[in-house]
């Protein structure tokens, strides 16, 4: 079975999807090893109120995938979080497809800044890789307290806080859009759709 599937940046139309996304984010900072944040109503409405989030929806207006961007070091780093997909989705290429958009969201509003994640999931540092991602130390991340306090819903918090930032369970990677080539430079529409094949 085919759906059709488009993946827009979130705006005001999309909050009533906002207790559908937050229990999924807290669902999978439950399942060990995904090392996810948990956010609240008020942060994920924020996001979409603001332009920084994209979200997929299936043609029968099912949601089905979800991202937001934060900035950090007064916008010289910018990472795309919370990305997750709907149980109903998953397993079809989605995930790469709205990371690619949440790519493009972040070169548009923040030209220039380095694009930054931190992850234990296999699944995300393979989509890292192929968009241009390079794992990178601790150290070469943002020093924006701000960011790093956004780590203390994780449950491997206390690793990181023993190491004094230096390490944890989780992946550093850094993606320059400038080097890469392969976002900043570019128009994109507000909305793509792709086919996503789903049995």
């Amino acid at each position: 079975m085919v759906h059709d599937i488009e993946i827009t940046i979130a705006f005001e139309a999309h909050l009533g999807y906002v207790p559908e996304i937050e229990k999924a984010l807290y669902d999978a900072s439950l399942q060990k090893g995904t090392g996810i944040a948990v956010r609240s109503t008020e942060y994920l409405i924020g996001k979409i109120k603001d332009g920084k989030a994209v979200i997929a929806l299936s043609g029968e207006g099912k949601w089905a995938g979800f991202c937001y961007i934060e900035s950090w070091g007064h916008n010289k780093f910018v990472a795309n979080s919370g990305l997750i997909v709907s149980s109903e989705f998953r397993g079809v290429g989605l995930a790469s497809e709205i990371k690619k958009r949440a790519l493009e969201l972040s070169a548009a509003l923040f030209p220039g800044a380095r694009i930054f994640g931190l992850t234990t999931s296999l699944a995300v540092m393979k989509i890292n890789s192929g968009l241009g991602y390079k794992p990178v130390t601790f150290s070469e991340l943002t020093d924006d307290d701000q960011f790093w306090k956004g780590c203390e819903t994780c449950p491997y918090y206390d690793i990181l806080v023993r190491t004094k930032r230096d390490d944890c369970l989780c992946t550093a990677m850094i993606m320059d859009p400038a080097e890469e080539r392969k976002v900043n430079g570019k128009a994109y529409a507000d909305r793509i759709k792709v086919k996503i094949n789903h049995t």
